[in-house]
């Protein structure tokens, strides 16, 4: 009896067993024709998707792959921070290859305004024939530039030329592109209106390896020389306020935050203006940590690197205003934003004369400028060389229209070209305490322009242009902006307050014009028959 309970509890225990495992193979199987079944129907659902013309690039197929615009700087430490800023790392790289090959997000469309801007007569106004004493480098089209580093880590003439050319270029194709851009300024501008160079200059200034990064010596706040593996170099600002923040209506005009974006969106501006004065910048996403903490040689910014508590690298250099550790620079947790701006040539090689502006402001708490005081200070600067004869003062009062657009109020000083002496453009260097504010209007920065009642004709043509819905200033320039890394780069207010700014300037030389005995010493004519 015992020997029978034992063997059916055996033939029991392997047909369970048998049981078990046919269960186990049926589940496979189900598994096996249902995960085909799925694929199939997620092919056929994008199928369908493309046959409705949906594109690839749609809301409908990114779902919740859509990336973030812009990453804006903050100091949670969330966990989430690296890989959006990776995400921001791709957006970059994308958006560059669309920089080098001219293809903005929608400045290269059939509808482009910007592309119909640059195509109308007022943007075609030949300059006079650059000779020889009008460029500011004059160099032999058949001499190679070595790129080895001298005293101030720039380009020096090689007539002994240690690699040979490629068979059919010149030693100019061999030039990188910052140094073609170099020997491109001339007596009348900074860079041609089309210049073919542009694309890549800015592409390069937003990827190019960073192989130094340095501390500017001199200014108020924060900035860094950083070096390319070409011996090229530019300014990089960093991010110290979001997009949508304003400045705080009792800061001093001297005591603001440099913005980056400010002088990303200057560039354009300036650019749009017509002016171009201002060298290319782009925005790019820099590591703190492999980028600048890990290769600086600059032993006073290297003792300033901390982790926040948040687990961010910090870090703050030495500066006037805002380098302490309550005002550090943090990545995300080491990614941040910045402005990249393609440096001038060396002083060494290109001197350049700083000129004091004469509607310089105070700088000081209590008291005020004399041309704040004077109504009729216009007529001393008249007198005063360099401003008694030339377009040095009508060049000034083009930077006042800029720094009114912009809403800058710090243009103390401003610099040109020695060489072309008295009679060259301004460089309108210096931008990042522009665009701190959209909802107030400094109706001082337009001093010189109201009270001197004189404008380029050319200027002042150009303006009412871009006051037509066609070529509103405010949809070029979001347009513009648009082909930048970190773009958006200007919250729509401050596009919005770029159109309103533009109607008073216009307001404020029809009223010169309204009380005008002699029209044509308003509208200064610098076209003649050009246009």
């Amino acid at each position: 009896m015992r020997r029978q309970l034992q063997t059916l509890f055996q033939r029991k225990c392997k047909v369970s067993l048998l049981f078990l495992l046919f269960l186990a193979l049926l589940v496979h199987l189900v598994m096996d024709l249902a995960l085909p079944a799925a694929c199939r129907s997620c092919g056929c659902d994008m199928k369908a998707l493309k046959a409705l013309s949906v594109p690839s690039g749609s809301r409908v197929l990114a779902g919740p792959k859509k990336l973030s615009l812009r990453i804006l700087q903050d100091f949670s430490g969330s966990n989430s921070s690296l890989e959006k800023s990776s995400q921001l790392l791709g957006r970059a790289g994308g958006l560059g290859q669309q920089h080098r090959h001219g293809e903005g997000n929608t400045g290269r469309t059939e509808r482009s305004k910007l592309e119909a801007l640059f195509k109308h007569p007022l943007y075609n106004i030949p300059i006079p024939a650059v000779t020889e004493k009008d460029k500011l480098f004059v160099v032999n089209p058949m001499e190679k530039f070595s790129l080895h580093s001298s005293g101030s880590d720039e380009w020096v003439s090689s007539s002994k030329a240690e690699t040979l050319l490629p068979t059919g270029k010149t030693a100019y194709d061999t030039y990188p592109t910052w140094l073609k851009f170099h020997v491109g300024i001339n007596r009348y501008e900074l860079y041609p209106r089309r210049d073919p160079l542009m694309p890549t200059l800015l592409w390069d200034l937003a990827t190019q390896r960073i192989v130094s990064s340095v501390q500017k010596s001199g200014g108020t706040q924060l900035k860094l020389i950083m070096t390319f593996p070409n011996y090229g170099q530019a300014l990089f600002k960093p991010m110290k306020q979001t997009r949508d923040q304003e400045t705080p209506i009792d800061f001093f005009y001297f005591s603001d935050f440099e913005r980056h974006n400010a002088e990303i969106a200057a560039f354009h501006l300036d650019r749009i203006l017509d002016f171009r004065r201002i060298p290319p910048v782009s925005g790019r996403l820099v590591n703190i940590t492999k980028e600048i903490r890990d290769i600086t040689t600059d032993k006073k910014l290297a003792k300033t690197f901390f982790i926040s508590p948040a687990g961010n690298i910090c870090f703050y250099g030495e500066c006037s205003y805002y380098c302490s550790t309550e005002h550090a620079l943090c990545g995300k947790p080491d990614l941040l934003e910045g402005s990249m701006a393609a440096l001038l040539p060396d002083k060494t090689l290109a001197k350049r004369r700083s000129w004091r502006s004469p509607w310089r402001r105070s700088y000081h708490k209590s008291k005020k400028a004399e041309w704040e005081l004077n109504p009729n200070y216009c007529a001393q600067v008249r007198k005063t060389p360099p401003y008694d004869k030339g377009h040095r003062l009508l060049d000034l009062i083009d930077m006042t229209v800029l720094d009114f657009l912009m809403g800058n109020m710090d243009r103390h000083h401003y610099e040109t070209f020695e060489k072309f002496g008295n009679d060259t453009f301004l460089l309108h260097l210096d931008n990042g305490r522009g665009f701190g504010t959209h909802s107030r209007d400094e109706l001082s920065i337009l001093a010189p322009l109201r009270q001197c009642c004189s404008i380029k004709k050319s200027t002042y043509l150009r303006l009412q242009l871009l006051a037509t819905p066609s070529y509103r200033l405010g949809d070029l320039l979001r347009e513009a902006l648009a082909t930048d890394p970190l773009a958006p780069i200007l919250a729509e207010p401050h596009l919005r307050a770029l159109d309103r700014r533009l109607g008073k300037v216009l307001a404020a030389v029809g009223h010169c014009l309204a009380g005008a005995a002699h029209p044509d010493k308003v509208l200064v004519d610098d076209v003649g028959s050009r246009v």
